[in-house]
């Protein structure tokens, strides 16, 4: 069958910005993704602001999604707290892993993150001695126990000179790209499982550049 012919995929979009009036990139692709057909957004933040998940109702939203999608600014090497809160909880043993817990299984999870320090920074030799593949391997190997399938992250470095140095409008049409070419199934996902950066990607920027 070819690709166009696939039916359209829902993209559950799970976004953690614990101060979201300071954010300049985070808030914009989170709006960018609420126009979008085929996309849930949850702020969960705003949802959960004393950090009382409701599982029940978490589990519900990934059972009725094929595309899982973290939106975060990566604090500390890692997800915003609410968001680690929501993995522990939620991902329980017996639904998303271990007996009878495939409930995951086969659906697409992409991490898509703002970092403040530049590129350069996230290498062996710069000033977080790691790659930012390297940094967010707990989120990759989530995906594996999970079953899910890990895409390359979606990353702006960075953001804190972003919007001076007029970036921000470009990585929001890869953004929308992404998210389109998630929905209609016309991402190539070989690409992209192997994309170190998915912004930088010829699956999403070939005919935007």
């Amino acid at each position: 069958m070819d690709s166009k012919q696939l039916p359209a995929q829902s993209i559950l979009v799970l976004y953690a910005h614990p101060s979201p009036s300071r954010s300049e990139i985070n808030v914009p692709l989170f709006r960018d993704a609420k126009a979008q057909r085929h996309v849930s957004v949850i702020d969960l933040y705003a949802e959960y602001p004393d950090f009382n998940i409701d599982i029940d109702k978490e589990q519900q939203r990934l059972l009725a999604h094929d595309v899982i999608v973290f939106l975060f600014p990566l604090y500390w090497y890692s997800t915003p707290s609410l968001l680690k809160e929501w993995q522990d909880l939620v991902l329980e043993y017996g639904f998303a892993y271990g007996d009878n817990g495939t409930a995951l299984k086969g659906k697409r999870f992409v991490c898509a993150l703002s970092a403040g320090g530049r590129e350069e920074a996230y290498q062996t030799d710069g000033y977080n001695h790691f790659s930012l593949k390297q940094l967010l391997q707990p989120l990759e190997q989530m995906a594996n126990v999970t079953g899910m399938l890990y895409l390359g992250p979606f990353a702006i470095f960075g953001s804190r000179t972003a919007r001076e140095e007029h970036r921000i409008n470009l990585h929001r049409q890869k953004w929308r790209r992404l998210l389109q070419k998630l929905a209609d199934n016309t991402l190539n996902i070989v690409e992209a499982t192997h994309c170190e950066n998915l912004a930088d990607c010829p699956c999403i920027t070939g005919d935007i550049l």
